[in-house]
C-alpha cells in the first residue's frame, strides 16, 4: 500500500474535532464519511461543517468553490457499514479506551484489510486498545490540534505498529495540510498536549486554587509574555470545556493525580453543569460573540 491508495477516509465521531479532521480531509481531496451512532450529534455536524467552510471562505484559506466541492465529498451516516470503503480511519470519540476498543473490533470487521486505524486520543495510549483492533500493526496515533490554525499533527506508535504505518501516516499527514511529529515511543500528552497541559494547569491552579489573579488578567499575561493568542482560558474555550472535562477526568484517572481530578470536578460543576462549554455554547470562561480578550484595549486595560 502507498499513500496514493488512501482515497476514502471515515471520521468516526463528529464532536468539535471530528468535523474538523472530515472537513480538512475532504479540503484535500479525499472522500470523508462522517460517522456518529448519534442522531444529534450528526445533525450539529451537518450544521458546524458548513459554517467551519464559511470561515475558511472569509479567511481567505479556501475558495467559494473549493468550499462547495469539498462540503460534496462528505456524506454523513449513523451506519458503521458505510465505512467498507475506507482506507483510512480517524477516531474521536470519548476518552474511553473500552469504547475505543469495541469501536475499532467492529470496525475491523467491516473495514478491508489494508485499511489504516487511527486514534486522536490526547490522553490515552494506543497499547491500551492496540489489539481489540485486530490489526495492532496497522494502527497508531494520529492526533490532530487546531488543524488549520494549528497545523500540527503527532503521530505516536505503540510497540506494535509498522514502519510501513508509520511512513504513510507521515505522508498522509502532509497530504491535508498538517505539519507531521513523528514520536520515538508512547509517550502521554505527546509533545504539544504537554506543553499545553501544563501551562492550562498553571493557569488554573492560579485562578482557581491559589486565587492570585483573575482569569483575565491570566490571559492577558499570557498574551503579552507567552504571545499566546486568546491567553489559556481562551483557548480552552474554544477547545469546548466538555473537552476540557473529558481530558482532565481521563488524566486524573490514567496518572492518579489528585490535582487533575479536583480540576475535573471543578470544570463539571461550576461550567459543564450550567451549560457553559465555551464558544459553541456562547458562554465558557468568557462570553461570545465578543470576548473580552478580543477587545481593542484587553491588553492595555486593567485587570476586570
Amino acid at each position: 500500500m502507498n499513500i496514493d491508495d488512501i482515497r476514502h477516509v471515515l471520521v468516526v465521531g463528529t464532536g468539535t474535532m471530528g468535523q474538523k479532521i472530515a472537513l480538512q480531509c475532504a479540503r484535500f481531496g479525499y472522500e470523508v464519511i462522517a460517522y456518529d451512532g448519534f442522531a444529534k450529534s450528526l445533525e450539529t455536524a451537518r450544521a458546524r461543517i458548513p459554517d467551519y467552510a464559511a470561515d475558511l471562505v472569509t479567511q481567505g484559506l479556501m475558495t467559494a468553490e473549493g468550499a462547495e466541492a469539498a462540503l460534496a465529498r462528505i456524506t454523513y451516516t449513523q451506519r458503521q457499514e458505510d465505512g467498507a470503503k475506507a482506507d483510512l480511519v480517524s477516531e474521536s470519540v470519548f476518552e474511553d479506551p473500552a469504547l475505543k476498543g469495541e469501536i475499532f473490533a467492529q470496525l475491523n470487521v467491516i473495514c478491508p484489510p489494508h485499511t489504516l486505524f487511527t486514534t486522536n486520543t490526547s490522553t490515552l495510549l494506543p497499547s491500551m486498545f492496540a489489539a481489540a483492533t485486530g490489526r495492532p500493526d496497522k494502527f497508531a496515533a494520529l492526533h490532530f490540534y487546531g488543524v488549520w490554525t494549528k497545523s500540527l499533527a503527532d503521530i505516536m506508535p505503540h510497540p506494535g505498529t509498522s514502519a510501513e504505518t508509520l511512513a504513510l501516516l507521515v505522508a498522509f499527514a502532509r497530504r491535508i495540510g498538517q505539519v507531521p511529529t513523528l514520536l520515538k515511543r508512547e509517550y502521554p500528552g505527546y509533545i504539544g498536549n504537554t506543553l499545553l497541559g501544563a501551562l492550562n494547569t498553571a493557569a488554573m491552579r492560579m485562578v482557581f486554587v491559589d486565587k492570585v489573579a483573575t482569569v483575565e488578567d491570566v490571559d492577558r499575561a499570557a498574551m503579552l509574555v507567552l504571545g499566546i493568542p486568546a491567553g489559556p482560558f481562551g483557548g480552552l474555550d474554544y477547545v469546548g470545556l466538555d473537552t476540557l472535562w473529558h481530558i482532565l477526568e481521563s488524566a486524573a484517572k490514567t496518572s492518579g493525580d489528585p490535582g487533575a481530578m479536583e480540576f475535573a470536578d471543578l470544570i463539571k460543576r461550576e461550567y459543564i453543569d450550567k451549560g457553559w462549554l465555551g464558544i459553541k455554547s456562547g458562554k465558557g470562561f468568557y462570553s461570545y460573540p465578543n470576548p473580552a480578550y478580543s477587545r481593542p484595549d484587553f491588553l492595555t486595560g486593567p485587570g476586570d
